[in-house]
């Protein structure tokens, strides 16, 4: 492959997980809630008590404004595609290494 067409390839990509980054960031309200929070938190200190940072009885902890506005599924979905992704990209760079792939024989 060409050298060019592989920084093309990583620059695409890269450009896309940011614009998508950028747009979840603003769709779940970016950071003012997350930072109201932190202020009271900080604020208040340890003076109503704590609680465990990670309660694994509570299962799978999701962000609150994916758990709140019904995204879940949506969100378990893109990380399904993500993890079909990644093994096939395995699968794929293993028999391109093992000289299977017809485009890559020697």
């Amino acid at each position: 492959m060409d050298r060019w067409k592989q920084y093309g390839g990583l620059v695409g990509v890269v450009a896309v997980a940011t614009a998508v980054g950028l747009w979840a960031f603003g769709a779940t309200g970016g950071a003012l809630p997350w930072a109201k929070r932190s202020a009271k938190t900080l604020q208040r200190g340890l003076a109503d008590g704590g609680g465990a940072i990670l309660d694994l009885g509570r299962g799978i902890v999701i962000a609150g404004p994916i758990r709140k506005g019904g995204l879940v599924t949506e969100y378990a979905a893109i990380a399904g595609a993500l993890l079909v992704f990644g093994l096939a990209l395995y699968v794929y760079v293993d028999r391109v290494r093992d000289g299977e792939d017809p485009d890559h024989a020697p």
